[in-house]
């Protein structure tokens, strides 16, 4: 058993009866199903192929997730259990498709409702606009603009109860520790709670701590971000008050899969596989790790989400390593992450987009009320299963309204937001630079610059956010071309948000340096994109962490056209040496790369952190610079500053 009561055990004793035969003389335990999934970010179509793992050869990779496949899924594993319930880890809106973003999110949440979710927790990017239109969302209602109208794009009601209106919600946001300020109350109600067999499952919502770090201050505005541990553990004397002894975790916070650094592994990242118990490259312990080893015991599993990551640390655990299909080895092990007791909790998620479900079986046992097992698979959600396709083609409803906001779209998808003299590829030179890149950097700088929304002197794009294929013309097209709304989200279509930090000189060379494989857990090579004014050299035959050898910040205001010049250049880094190592400066990257994306453990060091628009937006607000062929943007322009990044032997 997980967790057997004082009480049961001295009834026990008193008759005479051991663990084993109570169990055996008891009545049968009660089967419920829990289908769970996270960071949905309003992907209502397929976001592309993906495999169980990295080892699949890409042409083996099917097509998945979509809403109507979300939905015929969820529909096919519910038939399989009555007593089942949906269940989500946060990030259902925001930092979505256009298809679904346009539309104030609506379509998110119309087509979760049919989906048939129950409960989730409240993520971050559920604040991107702030607490109240969180609240519309949840209760419904029209979208108004400053004056009290009626947005045009809101309670188009393609999935609502009728045309022109918005429902709500007909799940539950959870939010146990996001608390009003003013009021001392949560946002939202703390857990929710299904009854099966006459016992009660509480599923408790949890959002990251560090909430008001990724999101612009306007979006956590009035509202204060609680320890999520403690948070959980407050509620469980509440909880059993109730007689709930059956708790599972709703939390927006993550690890990923890696391979221990020294092991020779190669991480093939698994859908079901827990690899290095989610530790970092370093062995340190991942954030979701942290919050769960100071769980109360009674908590009995955990489903989450925020990095997109999928895993599985449960009973069900199969860790994959390997490069290639050939060399793949899978190794089952039964594994959880520990508790305050060093119980192991089991620990899910299911990647994001709605890639996966994850399916998850509890036994509980219905005089104690106890959890006695968890059982959890993460599943794809496969687009060419015929049964699937059958099902989704005997009934359209999620379909039909898909294809309605897809319709409605298709205008604004079209609309120029500026204009290019030549393609802007994704790809990199030798020395890591890309035409796309540059652009990026230099937009996320522009919103950033001024004073009140971070005062960055320089920003960085991680090269891996560049989308394919760039800033470029379709076949039929010339140039100059004008790039529409479509063209630019395609390359950045993730919604991440801008994050400005404090760093110090010496700092800003160790983040450098962190690009490269091998300096502090860096498993590849990954040179970030740098914005106008900034110029760095390294060293590719010079040893991890000592490649960077010349770094210099021209200051450049970017918010005008064309850029121009403010100061004398900062000779920060001379032949590998800080000249200044505790010189401060503010820098601006996304938030995937702030909470250590792609490995820049660094810039979780940063102080002073301040949220920013999202990409998107300060990419299309930097294009509208460029908006006609008489002033395109042009990346031969001298005043762009380029090269920013050379390569020496």
């Amino acid at each position: 058993m997980f967790k057997t009561r004082p009480l049961l055990l001295a009834l026990m004793a008193a008759f005479g009866l051991n663990a084993a035969q109570a169990v055996t003389a008891g009545p049968s335990p009660i089967s419920v199903k829990i289908i769970g999934f996270n960071d949905y970010h309003g992907t209502l179509e397929t976001p592309g192929t993906f495999g169980k793992n990295t080892t699949i050869p890409s042409a083996q990779r099917p097509a998945v997730g979509g809403a109507e496949y979300l939905a015929a899924y969820v529909a096919k594993m519910k038939a399989s259990n009555p007593n089942t319930v949906v269940v989500g880890a946060g990030d259902f809106i925001g930092a979505s498709p256009l298809i679904s973003a346009l539309f104030f999110d609506e379509p998110a949440v119309e087509t979760l409702n049919k989906i048939g979710v129950d409960f989730s927790s409240v993520g971050n990017h559920e604040f991107d606009k702030g607490k109240d239109e969180l609240r519309r969302l949840q209760n419904g209602g029209c979208k108004l603009d400053a004056g009290g109208v009626q947005e045009a794009n809101s309670c188009k009601g393609f999935g609502s109860s009728a045309p022109g209106t918005f429902d709500g919600a007909k799940f539950k946001w959870l939010s146990a520790n996001v608390v009003e300020t003013a009021t001392g109350r949560t946002l939202l109600p703390a857990y929710g709670v299904k009854s099966f067999g006459g016992v009660k499952v509480a599923f408790i919502g949890m959002t990251l701590k560090g909430t008001p770090g990724i999101v612009t201050p306007t979006g956590v505005a009035g509202l204060a971000f609680k320890d999520e541990a403690d948070s959980v553990n407050a509620l469980i004397p509440k909880l059993r008050a109730q007689g709930i002894e059956s708790v599972v975790v709703l939390i927006h916070q993550g690890g990923f899969q890696n391979a221990a650094a020294g092991s020779g592994l190669t991480n093939a990242s698994d859908i079901n596989g827990c690899l290095n118990d989610l530790k970092n490259p370093d062995g340190s312990a991942s954030d979701i790790a942290k919050v769960v080893a100071r769980f109360d015991n009674a908590v009995d599993l955990v489903i989450s989400g925020h990095t997109h990551a999928a895993y599985n640390c449960s009973k069900n655990t199969v860790d994959v390593t390997g490069s290639n299909a050939a060399n793949a080895v899978s190794t089952p092990r039964p594994t959880g992450l520990p508790n305050k007791t060093g119980r192991l909790i089991p620990v899910t998620s299911s990647s994001a987009f709605g890639r996966a479900l994850t399916e998850v079986d509890l036994s509980i046992d219905p005089v104690s009320r106890d959890v006695t097992a968890v059982s959890a698979t993460n599943r794809l959600v496969d687009r060419s299963d015929a049964a699937i396709n059958t099902a989704i083609a005997n009934n359209p409803e999620v379909k039909n309204v898909v294809q309605a906001y897809k319709n409605a779209v298709a205008p604004i998808a079209g609309q120029v937001v500026g204009t290019i003299t030549t393609g802007l590829s994704n790809g990199a030179n030798s020395a890591g630079e890309m035409e796309a890149g540059d652009l990026i950097a230099d937009a996320q700088l522009q919103a950033t610059q001024p004073a009140a929304l971070g005062g960055a002197v320089m920003a960085f794009m991680n090269a891996g956010g560049v989308r394919s294929p760039g800033f470029v013309k379709p076949a039929a097209a010339s140039y100059p071309y004008a790039l529409t709304y479509a063209d630019a989200f395609t390359v950045q279509p993730f919604g991440n948000s801008l994050v400005t930090m404090t760093l110090t000189a010496q700092q800003l060379k160790d983040v450098l340096e962190q690009q490269f494989k091998g300096c502090k857990g860096q498993t590849a090579d990954r040179v970030m994109q740098a914005s106008n004014g900034l110029k760095y050299n390294w060293s590719a035959a010079a040893p991890a962490c000592a490649k960077i050898q010349n770094v210099t910040l021209t200051p450049t205001d970017v918010t005008v056209y064309p850029p121009v010049v403010t100061g004398a250049a900062d000779n920060i880094v001379i032949n590998g040496v800080v000249q200044n190592p505790a010189k401060t400066y503010r820098v601006t990257v996304n938030n995937f790369t702030a909470t250590g994306g792609d490995g820049f453990t660094v810039l979780l060091g940063g102080s002073n952190v301040q949220g920013g628009a999202q990409d998107i937006d300060a990419l299309i607000a930097y294009l509208s610079g460029y908006k006609n062929a008489a002033n395109a943007y042009n990346p031969s322009s001298a005043v762009l500053n380029k090269p920013r990044i050379t390569q020496t032997p």
